[in-house]
């Protein structure tokens, strides 16, 4: 039976995020035929048309408010819920992210929807539509399936690969205005200070080198960006690291931090605490670099480096550089 799937499409500085393009493969699967509509807010919006088009979208919907241009609870909430009683969908999709994480519940709340969260695989059986999700900090998955009424959940970022773009596609599109008293926002964005350092947006990065307390010191993450230059990688630290002061809290990976799901994640000088595995465990290939043989961290590495990461993450960065220069 072929649904009508509707995606919020999560712009951050007005560039999409990877998650919204795994969202519009995870839409496609399960559309059947059906139209997959993605929604995009702010004043940039229209500016990922194309792209939201090539990568799966059948229609787009641009709500080019400039009170979207920042996210706020209460101005997507009602930005959100006006596009959702227009389009009438039979699924909705957004990311796990610090958007779709806010936005979700209120709004399934509101609706009376149940909400499946943090997906890591989305299938179709037996019409029905079937998520997977991790449970007891990533220890265990459990399967769920909505019996009756719209399906709602939210996807982890870097789990559903995105579509091959299709740059002969094109999609319908169309301009809702919608509603969004200025009274009814309880907060205002004046400005934006981001403390987390240029680069590899951390929560979407294929690649992650992360240091613990093993780093020892600010100074201690010098070797480890230097490594993550060379892989085009994301920095980011255990919650050990973040309390000693070593980096700012918006690294931190873990039950209380961000969670990853990259290609490559390499531990450096973390011992493995549960809390932070909670955060890090289902990467596809991890590398621990201790030199305490009995760290927590080595049970659930792909591999292990017993060593000092001062002595072997620079000798780790000068090969890859070397067979980087080669090919």
């Amino acid at each position: 039976m072929s649904k009508n799937v509707l995606v919020l499409a999560d712009v951050r500085d007005g560039e999409l995020r990877n998650v919204a393009l795994e969202c519009l493969a995870a839409a496609s699967r399960v559309a059947a035929g059906g139209v997959v509509t993605a929604a995009v807010f702010g004043t940039k919006g229209k500016n990922s048309v194309e792209k939201l088009a090539h990568y799966g979208a059948d229609k787009v919907i641009t709500v080019s408010n400039e009170k979207l241009d920042s996210y706020t609870t209460d101005g997507y909430f009602q930005a959100f819920k006006q596009v959702i009683e227009k389009v009438n969908p039979d699924v909705i999709f957004t990311g796990h992210t610090a958007v779709g994480r806010d936005v979700s519940p209120r709004i399934a709340a509101r609706m009376e929807w149940g909400l499946v969260s943090d997906c890591t695989e989305v299938t179709v059986e037996s019409d029905r539509i079937v998520f997977t999700r991790p449970i007891y900090a990533g220890k265990a998955f459990v399967k769920k399936a909505v019996r009756e009424g719209v399906v709602f959940a939210t996807l982890r970022p870097n789990n559903i690969p995105a579509l091959e773009p299709d740059s002969g596609r094109s999609a319908e599109v169309e301009e809702v205005d919608v509603e969004i008293g200025a009274d009814s926002l309880r907060t205002l964005i004046k400005d934006v200070v981001r403390k987390s350092t240029e680069g590899v947006d951390l929560s979407e990065a294929r690649v992650v080198v992360a240091g613990g307390r093993g780093v020892k010191s600010k100074e201690g993450f010098k070797p480890l960006q230097e490594l993550a230059d060379v892989l085009g990688a994301a920095v980011g630290a255990s919650r050990g690291a973040c309390d000693a002061d070593y980096c700012d809290y918006s690294l931190q990976i873990g039950q209380t931090g961000k969670v990853v799901t990259p290609d490559l994640y390499i531990a450096c000088g973390i011992s493995g605490a549960i809390q932070h595995l909670a955060g890090m465990s289902n990467s596809k290939v991890i590398v621990a670099i201790n030199k305490d043989p009995e760290a927590s961290i080595f049970s659930v590495a792909d591999y292990g480096i017993v060593g000092d990461l001062f002595e072997v993450v620079p000798m780790l960065t000068e090969e890859l550089k070397k067979v980087l220069a080669e090919n």
